[in-house]
This record gives C-alpha cells, structure tokens and sequence, in this order.
C-alpha cells in the first residue's frame, strides 16, 4: 500500500487521546489541549530590587547637598507590591535618615525599580497555541495545571534479541521526545501488549515478515483488523497497520533501520494524530554531496551525514549500524521521484 494511503487510513481511524491536567514541568514538550492565556499578571505593581517605596514627584529636585523629605516612604524588598502612594523603588543609598525621618539624595524617575501591573501578561495575549508542543520557556512563565494530550504508547519487541531490544529502546526515547508516554509494562508478550487498556496505542518491532517465526499480524487480524501490512517505504516495507476496536497498531520490522525509518515516516505522524499536534518537523535546507537514486513508488527514507550546509547521503538497500551512527540527519525521497542528483537541494530533518 502506498504510504500516503496508509497515512490517509491513520487520519480517518485515529482520534486524538481526552486531554489531561498536568503542572507546567509535567507539560513542557506536550502537546497542548487549549490555547494558552496567562490572567493578568502581575496584580499590582511589584519591586524590581530592594530599597525604598517612594513618591518620585518628591525626589525631583533632591540631592547630596539638599535632601528632599519623602513622606509615606517605606523600605521594600524585590518582589513586593508598592504601597499606596509610591510610584518608583530608589536604591538604598539614594535615600538617608535625617532629622528622624527617610529623605531623597538623588531624584528618582517614576516607574524607576518597578514592574508595573500586567507588564509580564496582560491578560488577552495568546502565549501558546492549541495544538503545538510547550517549551520549557514558555512553562517557566505558568503556575497553573495545563490541558495536554499526551499519548501512552505500548512499545513490544517480539522476541529477546539484542536488535530487537537496542530498536525498542530507540523508539520508546523517540516516543518521549516527540511529547507522548513510552509505555513498557504491558509484559513481554504480543498479545498482553495488544490488550492493554492503559495504552492508547502499540507499536510492536520484530515478527512482521513471512518467516516461520512471523506471526504478529495474524495476531493482530485475530484481535482486531489490519488495514495495511506491506508497505510501499524503504527501509521497512513488511510494516503493518491495523486497529483493535479504536486502538491503533503499527507493526515494524525487527532491523534497528527499518524500525527507525517506519517510526519517522509512519510513527511520528500517528502519534501526532493522536496528540491533536500541528506541529511540523522542522527541516533544514542542504545540498547533496553526490547523486542518489531510487525506485519510483517507494517513499525511502536515507540517513545523512550533515556538515556545513552539505548532506552526504548514507543510503543502500540495507543500512548497517555503523552507518546509521554516523548519521545525524535524514531526508526523504518521495515515491513520484527517482532520486536527487549532486548538487541538488533537499530538506533535511532531525534524527530522535
């Protein structure tokens, strides 16, 4: 099945996950459920440093040699509302004792020292969107529980297998990375994976071919349906895709190469699905350090080598690991194209 058809299928069949409360340092890299609008803040208007709640209008003609007296004036610390009647915070040694009462040695500009009310948000400004990832910046800014979807994955390998277990690792770190939850305490076994309530989606790795040993899909037809098993993407074209009632399944090959192409061209988009994410994987422009080809109607994914603007290509009909090591990057070649020549502009996206 063509990949864009299969992609087709995970936005007809897939919903979005209910959104969850969670505290700003639970929501950074999470997909938000709501647009993002900080009340008024701050209340009132606060100290910017330690010193003196003073009336500017009297300090305006102060200085060492005729101090003003400061009427109403009060020490304050960095933090604290300005009491009524003050308009500015002088610093400690602008302002002395004499005569028994604080006075000014140096003019002060109202709004000097002061963070006026609203100037960290005013209340109608939109800080972050429904449906794109929250950074850690924007969370610092927030002490309220936040709406986010984030997915609970299920992720299985079939067998013990140090492969196996090195693409399970990967995916579950790139799960995370892509704000959902990597879940691994379903058991060991397909079939606990594949029931599991607590997942709102399982990717399993290994099993997907036609050998003696490859039973996950006849597993998943018994369970549920399968919508798509062999899939027109290089590396990984024995992947399947199917639902168990309104749980999806994404089924991968057991190679670390083909695991990982499968998760970037049909793992990424089903949990963006699922996370209700409008995000768009950023991607960099590079030019090709040498001609690659490819076969028309097969969408390849081809790891890259990224150096100063230029992308050497790493691609070949199997993807040793240290050539995947070596990349830090990786583009796509769409299955209408026969491959890009030298020179040639591609866009190039992050690994996990």
């Amino acid at each position: 099945m063509p990949l864009h058809a299969v992609l087709a299928r995970m936005d007809a069949l897939v919903t979005p996950v209910a959104p969850r409360e969670v505290s700003p340092a639970a929501a950074i890299g999470r997909v938000l459920a709501c647009d993002l609008l900080l009340t008024r803040q701050p209340r009132a208007d606060l100290a910017l440093r330690d010193g003196w709640a003073v009336n500017s209008a009297l300090t305006q003609d102060a200085g060492p040699y005729a101090p003003a007296p400061l009427a109403g004036a009060a020490p304050i610390d960095t933090g604290e509302p300005l009491p009524v009647g003050t308009d500015a915070v002088a610093e400690i040694d602008a302002v002395v004792f004499c005569d028994g009462g604080p006075q000014a040695v140096a003019p002060v500009t109202s709004g000097d020292g002061v963070l006026p009310a609203g100037a960290d948000a005013d209340g109608g400004t939109i800080l972050a969107r429904d449906g794109h990832r929250l950074g850690a910046v924007a969370a610092a800014a927030l002490a309220e529980r936040i709406r986010v979807r984030e997915p609970r994955v299920q992720v299985v390998g079939m067998r013990a297998d140090r492969i196996i277990d090195a693409a399970v690792d990967l995916l579950a770190h790139a799960i995370t990375r892509a704000g959902g939850i990597a879940l691994r305490d379903c058991g060991e076994s397909l079939d606990a994976a594949l029931r599991c309530e607590n997942a709102d989606a399982v990717i399993s790795i290994g099993g997907t071919g036609s050998g003696r040993q490859d039973a996950t899909v006849i597993k998943l037809a018994g369970l549920g349906r399968v919508e798509a098993h062999g899939i027109a993407i290089s590396p990984g074209e024995t992947a399947a895709f199917g639902m168990i009632k309104t749980r999806p399944v994404l089924m991968l090959p057991g190679r670390i190469d083909a695991a990982l192409a499968g998760w970037l061209l049909l793992g990424q988009p089903l949990l963006a699905r699922l996370a209700a994410s409008r995000d768009e994987p950023p991607a960099l422009p590079a030019r090709l350090a040498r001609k690659v080809a490819s076969n028309l109607g097969i969408a390849e994914f081809v790891p890259v080598r990224l150096r100063e603007g230029e992308a050497e290509p790493l691609g070949g009909p199997y993807l040793p690991l240290q050539t995947l090591a070596r990349a830090n990057g990786w583009m796509l070649i769409p299955p209408d194209s026969e491959g890009y020549p030298e020179g040639a502009t591609v866009m190039v996206r992050a690994l996990p």
